[in-house]
């Protein structure tokens, strides 16, 4: 009989991984070279930790070590004040790192090689829970002031986060099922960022979307057939 095909919770920043701790309080975890991972009703949870590279490296484990059918990303992101609402939900329908300066060829070239489209041809209408569908753009950095205008204008941005853009690459070059669920938890816009040199705000409302997204998170693997 053949084994039933299974998921995989890849959680990235330290922040929403202690949200996940605290509220799904498994009783046995074990380690990965990137941080703890549990198993709970056959789904595994796995923290793959902030930034490019480490996200790059755990979703690459992830995929070797546990073959999942639809590798899941919950987590948050920052969102552009104007274009989107706190607390929204969304279903990340591209991803796209804007943080690399070519010059010595093609710079739109390079930001497009890394560039991604997870496949989501397996979700069918109406979508479990309402969210919205968007591009997500991605770099080693929270938002800069400065750069929203060109976020805007070059991309059609409405929130940036640090580790989608990998993750996604990483799993459609693998052509394993990515699905990137992330909530926004605070706003920035020319003035500057309203959880920057506040970040018991930006915890507060981390632990509010994690609930959120963990809570929705049955409907969505049972729409994948998870």
């Amino acid at each position: 009989m053949a084994e039933p095909p299974t998921g995989l919770v890849l959680v990235s920043a330290n922040s929403e991984w202690r949200a996940v701790m605290e509220i799904m309080a498994p009783k046995k975890t074990g380690l990965t070279p990137y941080g703890e991972t549990f198993e709970n009703q056959g789904v595994r949870y796995m923290h793959g930790g902030w930034g490019k590279i480490a996200a790059a490296a755990s979703t690459q484990y992830a995929i070797d070590h546990f073959q999942p059918a639809l590798l899941v990303n919950l987590g948050t992101c920052g969102g552009i004040t104007g274009r989107i609402e706190r607390g929204t939900v969304l279903l990340v329908t591209r991803t796209l790192v804007y943080d690399i300066i070519e010059q010595m060829s093609d710079p739109a070239g390079a930001i497009q090689h890394y560039s991604s489209e997870p496949d989501l041809g397996w979700l069918r209408e109406p979508l479990p829970h309402t969210v919205t569908a968007a591009l997500l753009v991605s770099a080693d950095r929270d938002i800069l002031a400065d750069d929203i205008q060109m976020l805007v204008d070059r991309y059609g941005a409405v929130a940036a986060d640090w580790e989608s853009g990998a993750i996604a690459w990483v799993a459609k070059r693998n052509k394993v099922r990515c699905l990137i669920l992330r909530g926004v938890t605070d706003l920035v816009s020319a003035q500057g960022g309203e959880a920057y040199g506040n970040y018991e705000l930006f915890d507060d409302n981390t632990r509010i979307v994690m609930r959120k997204l963990l809570g929705q998170l049955p409907d969505w693997l049972a729409a994948a057939g998870i």
